[in-house]
C-alpha cells in the first residue's frame, strides 16, 4: 500500500513543496523529493529515488505548479516510483492549523476544505499554501482519497486550563482564541520513538519533547497525551526561535506603535521575520551561523544562543513541574540533533531534578541515541524526528476507518 505524503507551504524561508512516497506494508520510503524557492528565479527540484539523487534548476511560478511538478515527478516514466495515480492508497496533506473542529484526521471533501479555509485568519501564512496543495492534487488524481493531517489535532487533549488565556471568555467564544499548539505530527512521532527506544507503553511514561529548528516548540506529553506545548495562539508563541520573537510582554506591541509609527503588517512582520535569534544577533537566524560567529568573540551571538538556551531552560523546567516528574526529555529537530551547545546548556543545572547528562555521549555526531548519563533518573534522548512519516500513518489511520466504515454500511444494507 502506497501512500503520498504532501506538504506545501511556507517552509524554510520560501515556498516549498516537500513530497515522500511510503510502503505502509514496511513504512519504507519509496521516493522523496523537495522543491524549494518557488517563486523565485533559483527555483529548485531535488529528488531521491532508492539510492540515486537527482537534482536540477526548475521554473516554478507558484505553489500549484510546485504541486503539479511533484507528481509529474512520481509518474515519470524514467525516475518516477508510479505507473498511475491508482496505485496510491491515499495522499495524506499536512494542514498546520484546523483550530477547533478537527479533533482529529480527516478524509478530504468539500466541506472540510471550506472549514480549513476558515482557519485561514488562525495561520495565514500557511493555511493558503496547505489548500493549494489539497486542491491541485484532488484536480490532477481526483481519484485518489485524500487525508487531511492537522499541525494542531495533536494538542486538541490539552485541558482547559492549559489552553485559555486571561482574557474576557467571551473572544475565545467568539473567535476561538486560546492555545493550540503545532508541530503535532513531529511531538507524536519522537514521543512514541521514545517509547520503543526505552521498551516501555507510552501509557506509563511522562515526558518533554524538544522540537528545535527554524521553528521550535516544547511539548509535556502524559501517556502519550498532549497536556501543555510552548507554541499557542499562532507558532510566534513561546521560545525564541530563528526569526520569531516567541513570548513577549504584549504591552510591547502598542508601545512600539505608538512611538515607531507601526501598522499591523509591520509589526506581524517584525515579530515573526525580523525578531528571534536573527534580531538578537543582527547576524542570521541559524543556530550554525551563530555558534561559528559565537566562536570567533561575537557577543551578540552569544548572546543570542544564550537567550534561545534560557527559554528552552524555563519550559523543561516548567513541564517537569506540570508532568510532576519526568520519565524523558527528547530532542529532534535540526537544532535538537545536531547542536550539542544547546543540549547541553539547556539542561545545565537541572541535575537535582535527576537530569545527568553524559557529554561525551553528548558531543558524539549520531543520528539516534541516549545521552543521558548511566546515573541519570531521566533519559535524555536524541531522536531525528520524520514528521513525514507520522502524517503517512495518520493517513493510513484515516482510510482504515473510512474502509471500516463502508464495510458497516454495507452490512447494514445486506441486512435490510
Amino acid at each position: 500500500m502506497k501512500i503520498l505524503v504532501m506538504m506545501a507551504g511556507l517552509y524554510r524561508g520560501s515556498i516549498c513543496v516537500d513530497f515522500e512516497v511510503f510502503d505502509m506494508k514496511d513504512e519504507a520510503c519509496l521516493s522523496k523529493g523537495l522543491i524549494e524557492r518557488i517563486g523565485q528565479a533559483d527555483s529548485l527540484i531535488t529528488y531521491q529515488k532508492h539510492d540515486k539523487t537527482h537534482s536540477r534548476m526548475v521554473v516554478v511560478h507558484n505553489c500549484a505548479g510546485g504541486v503539479r511538478l511533484a507528481l509529474q515527478t512520481l509518474l515519470d516514466p524514467q525516475i518516477g516510483i508510479i505507473k498511475e495515480p491508482s496505485e496510491l492508497a491515499g495522499i495524506g496533506h499536512r494542514v498546520v492549523h484546523g483550530g477547533e473542529r478537527f479533533v482529529d484526521h480527516c478524509n478530504i471533501d468539500e466541506k472540510v476544505i471550506e472549514e480549513i479555509r476558515e482557519c485561514i485568519p488562525l495561520a495565514p501564512l500557511h493555511n493558503p499554501y496547505n489548500l493549494i496543495g489539497i486542491e491541485t492534487c484532488r484536480k490532477l488524481m481526483p481519484d485518489v482519497p485524500q487525508v487531511a493531517v492537522f499541525d494542531t489535532s495533536f494538542h486538541q487533549s490539552i485541558p482547559e486550563h492549559a489552553f485559555i488565556y486571561g482574557l474576557p471568555y467571551d473572544l475565545y467564544l467568539k473567535y476561538g482564541i486560546r492555545r493550540y499548539g503545532f508541530h503535532g505530527p513531529s511531538h507524536k512521532y519522537v514521543a512514541e520513538r521514545a517509547a520503543s527506544i526505552m521498551g516501555k507503553s507510552i501509557r506509563e511514561l511522562k515526558l518533554i519533547t524538544c522540537h528545535l529548528g527554524n521553528g521550535s516548540s516544547v511539548a509535556a506529553i502524559d501517556r502519550g497525551k498532549s497536556i501543555d506545548t510552548s507554541m499557542g495562539f499562532t507558532p510566534l508563541e513561546g521560545l525564541v526561535m530563528a526569526t520569531r520573537c516567541g513570548d513577549i510582554d504584549p504591552a510591547i506591541i502598542p508601545f512600539l506603535m505608538e512611538h515607531e509609527g507601526f501598522f499591523q503588517r509591520e509589526i506581524d512582520g517584525l515579530l515573526n521575520k525580523r525578531s528571534g535569534l536573527l534580531g538578537i544577533s543582527a547576524i542570521s537566524g541559524g543556530m550554525l551561523e551563530l555558534m561559528i560567529a559565537m566562536d570567533n568573540g561575537s557577543h551578540r551571538a552569544k548572546l543570542a544562543v544564550d537567550v534561545f538556551c534560557y527559554r528552552l531552560k524555563k519550559y523543561i523546567s516548567a513541564y517537569i513541574g506540570v508532568l510532576g516528574g519526568v520519565d524523558a526529555i527528547v530532542f529532534t529537530a535540526g537544532i535538537g540533533e545536531n547542536c550539542s551547545y544547546v543540549r547541553s546548556k539547556a539542561l545545565e543545572g537541572l541535575d537535582f531534578c535527576g537530569i545527568i547528562l553524559d557529554e561525551n555521549k553528548n558531543n558524539q555526531p549520531r543520528a539516534e541515541m541516549e545521552i543521558s548519563a548511566p546515573d541519570s533518573r531521566v533519559k535524555v534522548l536524541v531522536i531525528p524526528t520524520n514528521e513525514e512519516l507520522m502524517i503517512a500513518r495518520e493517513t493510513l489511520k484515516v482510510l482504515e476507518r473510512r474502509e471500516s466504515s463502508r464495510e458497516r454500511s454495507t452490512a447494514d444494507v445486506e441486512i435490510d
